[in-house]
């Protein structure tokens, strides 16, 4: 591991926040938000993870509101940015916020790209582009389920971003990857303590991930059935990829993670659908359990 690895993975900590709630199009305000992510900076964690096809101009106002948290993007998709001006908005946040942005890339998933292929191919075109614009390896970190990305991400990156995985991947990527790199999985959180209404609310947010073939090809993979697939998935994939209960089965389920090799995991707080705004007493509740 060189040192700028190194700094990369200090800097994000054991602990960090996925949301697509501060993004600018999320349903707070510019002000709303950015109090949200002083909070979270002020709480302890050391990243904020912007969810969905995010880029450097969803993070650019979070570094402007905030001192010391690293901002990620989890994902921004290579087929939407191409490498030049994924370098050049990299390198505006670099003068202006330095060190403090991290470029989380994926290949997002075929229902939702029109001429989709190929995609460890576009890949690695899409690191060399950016090696010759300038960006540092060790300041990029990709979304891997497969052995093959996950090699990717040991060779030509900070490291990995797993979404939507279980212990044993991250024990299998963490054999991959080896000791060096970043491994930062994201894990979904239910602060509910009744089995039913904690499941029903993970199964209302899993549904529209069990539509996307590299989901489903890597729960397959890692031992699920096509049945656990079925309605919404069974309770035994809910258990797997979902963190729920109280404060303390939250933390205990996140240090099962790190006991699996894992150096940082991104919390995703989930509630119930029809909750708006910012789930700000979620994310104290979750700073309590983790980082009290």
């Amino acid at each position: 591991m060189n040192d700028a690895t190194a700094a990369t993975k200090s800097a994000v900590g054991r602990y960090g926040v996925w949301t697509t709630l501060l993004r600018p199009d999320g349903p707070a305000s510019a002000g709303e938000r950015a109090e949200a992510a002083a909070e979270l900076e002020e709480l302890g964690f050391g990243a904020l993870w912007l969810g969905g096809n995010s880029s450097a101009g969803h993070a650019a106002p979070l570094l402007a509101a905030i001192g010391r948290i690293t901002v990620g993007t989890s994902i921004q998709s290579v087929w939407e940015h191409p490498a030049p001006a994924a370098a050049a908005d990299f390198a505006g946040l670099e003068a202006t916020h330095p060190g403090r942005f991290l470029l989380g890339l994926g290949v997002s998933h075929g229902p939702r790209v029109a001429g989709y292929g190929r995609p460890y191919a576009t890949m690695t075109g899409h690191l060399d582009a950016l090696d010759r614009e300038g960006v540092p390896a060790e300041r990029r970190v990709l979304a891997a389920l497969g052995p093959r990305m996950l090699e990717l991400a040991r060779d030509r990156a900070a490291g990995a971003i797993p979404y939507l995985v279980t212990p044993e991947h991250t024990a299998e990527a963490r054999g991959i990857l080896g000791a060096g790199p970043l491994l930062a999985p994201e894990l979904k959180a239910v602060l509910e303590t009744d089995p039913g209404r904690a499941r029903a609310t993970a199964r209302a947010a899993l549904a529209r991930y069990l539509e996307l073939p590299n989901y489903t090809r890597n729960f397959l993979r890692l031992g699920f059935t096509e049945d656990d697939l079925d309605g919404g998935g069974s309770d035994r994939l809910i258990d797997a990829v979902f963190a729920w209960g109280d404060e303390r089965a939250v933390r205990e389920r996140v240090a099962v993670f790190h006991a699996a090799g894992a150096d940082h995991v991104a919390v995703q707080l989930v509630e119930e659908d029809g909750a708006t705004g910012l789930p700000r007493e979620g994310w104290r509740r979750l700073a309590a359990a983790l980082l009290g």
